[in-house]
């Protein structure tokens, strides 16, 4: 933001002006506090979608309204300049005001209509909400949900989502939190591929077969592998390895290796097998989200739906206790999971070609 005594002036007379004696960009600020945060310039720019040249332009054009350099640049990233200390703290405080008027707004808003933002981690969001949200939108028509689903943790308290399903509990002290069950994955594999390379018994047996992993924020992967398997490199031991949720279970289902696989899947009928060697992973699931956000008539609809999509009562599978996949039918009573995904495929046509 400038002063409106700036307004209408040419930038070669605010060039000519004496360092430091222009009002800061608030864009430029977001920029600075963007870059600081991810700690290089190319991540910053990743995170804002801008060239790293525009973004070095921002951060030059703040170094010229201040008047004194704010980042150092070295191999390992960047780092704030003794001078630009207090403009950081500055420009936090700045940042939580913004997002303050924000949810001032929202509280403000009378009716459950508009956007929500819930960010959840991408196999929730794939198999697990999103064939559901047909109820949510059914009975909030004027509600607009924006999905963002990812493995990395949203921060919630600088609005990227009004509420966020993780798996790594919180820890901001500002944030609200509800457990909301916990899931359970267990290893499994395609009939295809236990014909061809039979079917380990032990979590020993492993290493004589082929692994499909997901190695991403919040799966606990990479400290899974390195127990079980030290100092083995991964290359040349595992057969695939994805950051994400939908190509590995599609890998499992082609018979591409052994992968993990959550228990709440198998109650949709894929086309892989439990195998019962004695390996679980388990993690909590958290719902949070601002305090503020609450008072809101859109979130607080969300919320209490999203509590009750992963009800443990309801849904067995994310109960504390494993359920092993056979045991589950005898545990859950309601509709068929499978017909979250009735329609996903057509049907043959009457001369039997695919359509």
């Amino acid at each position: 933001m400038r002063l409106m005594a700036d307004r209408g002036v040419r930038q070669e007379e605010h060039e000519a002006a004496a360092p430091g004696a222009i009002t800061p960009s608030w864009e430029n600020v977001q920029t600075f506090l963007e870059v600081v945060r991810h700690g290089s310039f190319r991540s910053a720019a990743d995170r804002l979608k801008l060239s790293i040249n525009g973004l070095r332009r921002r951060i030059d054009d703040l170094e010229i309204e201040l008047g004194f350099k704010v980042l150092t640049r070295h191999i390992g990233g960047v780092s704030v300049t003794p001078e630009a200390e207090e403009v950081l703290a500055a420009a936090k405080r700045m940042e939580a005001a913004s997002f303050e008027l924000v949810r001032a707004r929202d509280r403000a808003a009378p009716s459950v209509a508009g956007r929500v933002k819930l960010a959840v981690t991408e196999a929730f969001g794939a198999f697990w909400l999103a064939p559901r949200l047909v109820e949510f939108q059914r009975a909030n028509p004027k509600l607009f949900v924006d999905l963002r689903c990812a493995m990395r943790s949203a921060d919630v308290l600088r609005l990227e989502a009004d509420a966020a399903i993780q798996l790594t509990q919180p820890v901001a002290p500002d944030l609200k939190m509800v457990k909301l069950g916990r899931i359970h994955s267990i290893p499994c594999a395609a009939p295809s591929y236990l014909a061809i390379y039979g079917t380990p018994k032990t979590p020993a047996d492993l290493s004589k077969h082929r692994l499909a992993l997901q190695f991403a924020e919040q799966t606990g992967t990479k400290e899974n592998y390195d127990r079980l398997f030290p100092g083995v490199p991964l290359d040349g031991f595992a057969a695939f390895c994805t950051n994400n949720s939908s190509a590995l279970l599609w890998a499992i289902i082609a018979g591409a290796g052994i992968g993990c696989s959550p228990t709440y899947m198998h109650a949709m009928r894929p086309k892989y097998v439990a195998l019962d060697i004695g390996l679980v992973f388990s993690f909590d699931i958290w719902l949070t989200y601002h305090p503020d956000a609450a008072r809101s008539p859109r979130v607080r609809r969300l919320l209490d739906w999203v509590i009750e999509s992963f009800d443990p009562r309801k849904f067995p599978w994310f109960r504390d206790e494993f359920i092993h996949p056979r045991d589950l039918p005898n545990e859950y009573h309601g509709p068929p999971l499978v017909n979250l995904f009735e329609g996903l495929t057509w049907p043959k046509d009457d001369v039997g070609i695919d359509r």
